[in-house]
């Protein structure tokens, strides 16, 4: 297994950030630019999970890495709920909404993988990168 040196090698940040693009592409088009409530809350929801994330493993250790992922992935799992929101208020096409709805499902496993990889590790963090869906 590799060791991820920077918190920008981690996949799960990777597909974070995949993830955050393209919210904020996606919530900067049509009708969504104009609900600034809901554009607001989903594009912050996708930049906390991207953020947390990289807080996590800066902290060094495997208890606070762990809680940061719980945390970003509560932020995903609101994307989640909001691109519901954004689907039945006609902001998103259907591919739209399942892709970007599959993105969030992948950092959502990820994240889930990555916190009982280190709930269980006796190493510290931070832990190897190679944690796959």
């Amino acid at each position: 297994m590799a060791k991820a040196e920077r918190f920008e090698d981690l996949t799960v940040w990777q597909d974070a950030r995949a993830l955050r693009k393209e919210i904020y592409a996606a919530s900067g088009q049509g009708n969504f630019t104009r609900d600034f409530d809901m554009r607001g809350q989903i594009r912050s929801a996708a930049l906390s999970a991207m953020s947390n994330i990289a807080e996590g493993f800066e902290r060094g250790t495997n208890k606070e890495f762990s809680h940061f992922l719980n945390i970003a992935k509560g932020s995903v799992g609101e994307v989640r709920s909001l691109l519901y929101a954004a689907i039945d208020e006609g902001y998103l096409t259907q591919p739209q909404f399942e892709k970007l709805f599959a993105q969030a499902t992948t950092v959502s496993r990820r994240c889930s993988r990555f916190i009982t990889y280190l709930q269980t590790s006796t190493k510290r963090a931070p832990a190897p990168d190679n944690l796959k869906t």
